[in-house]
């Protein structure tokens, strides 16, 4: 299987091993529990996977794990004890030999039980809302991300590669959320995954705070989907907060006005509660792209449907 992962696509941050272990303890302590009879469970993947863990039901023993891109080889032995006991298994889309462990989804889903469910959720990514911001890795080094905001503008990109920049007009802007939509509709065909596409046939900003980090509404409909697949009887778990809530984009009046939405727009990022304006991410970004312009190669590369969208309106 192929994969799309990480999805935070913030710089990782590694806590110290105390703090880890300490953080999820339910996955490193697992050995020493007693059967509870209980039904224990698990959701794999990247910080999705956990924001989805948080709105599950509490009928389940949702055990708390690393995200995949952060496992080690040293929590394999941990891993394996929770294959062997979780009664059933939601993944996203992760290749085999991930990293070169056997992370991939199909890896896990042979090792859990005969009997254990095994569902699949999709990586979520919608552009609708923020037209011109996306994510590179760049083949030198996937990691890399520009300093400030880890997440890059097409129209800076397309500055410092001396193209012409990209317009947001309302062509453009349902032009993009439609080309997104169809990107997310072949992840969930292609892996057989719980649908989440149809939630954005109308966009708002509760939706996504930026292209890869869904609001609140998102999680609390796929749990409830999640909960009709497997049959529980159920209703989802609110967590009394805000998930995926670090870092919000800007919310451009274009894209408001497109989408007839109600709300006011903004010029600058939120990245853990600091505003950051968009025009100093520009300047800062651009400098970096002289620094590194294999980055704006792969990003105009990676991108060109989207930025053909744009520069044809």
């Amino acid at each position: 299987m192929r994969t799309h992962l990480p999805n935070s696509d913030q710089q990782v941050r590694v806590p110290d091993e105390q703090a880890r272990r300490e953080h999820y303890a339910d996955f490193y302590e697992l050995a020493a529990r007693r059967e509870s009879g209980t039904l224990m469970g698990v959701v794999f993947g990247n910080c999705q996977a956990e924001s989805l863990r948080q709105f599950l039901p509490t009928g389940v023993d949702w055990v708390r794990m690393p995200p995949v891109h952060e496992l080690v080889e040293s929590d394999l032995p941990h891993l394996e004890v929770l294959l062997g006991r979780v009664d059933v298994i939601i993944s996203q889309p992760v290749r085999d030999d991930y990293h070169g462990m056997p992370l991939g989804t199909s890896q896990l889903f042979y090792r859990v039980r005969e009997l254990c469910a095994r569902l699949v959720f999709p990586v979520i990514r919608f552009a609708g809302l923020y037209l011109t911001h996306a994510i590179v890795r760049p083949p030198s080094n996937a990691s890399l991300v520009p300093p400030l905001v880890a997440y890059h503008d097409l129209r800076t990109l397309a500055e410092a590669a001396g193209d012409p920049l990209p317009q947001l007009t309302t062509d453009a802007i349902r032009g993009v959320a439609a080309l997104s939509l169809r990107e997310l509709q072949s992840r969930e065909q292609r892996f057989d995954a719980i649908p989440v596409s149809d939630i954005f046939a109308t966009p708002g900003f509760d939706q996504m705070r930026t292209i890869n980090h869904p609001g609140n509404p998102v999680w609390n409909t796929l749990s409830q989907r999640v909960i009709d697949r497997l049959g529980l009887d159920a209703e989802p778990t609110d967590p009394g907060r805000p998930l995926l809530d670090s870092v919000h984009a800007p919310r451009q009046p274009a894209v408001i006005d497109a989408w007839g939405l109600d709300s006011e727009p903004t010029d600058y990022w939120v990245v853990d509660g600091m505003r950051i304006p968009d025009e100093e991410r520009h300047r800062v970004h651009l400098e970096w792209y002289r620094q590194h312009p294999d980055v704006v190669e792969a990003g105009l590369r990676r991108h060109e449907p989207a930025l053909r969208l744009l520069a044809a309106s």
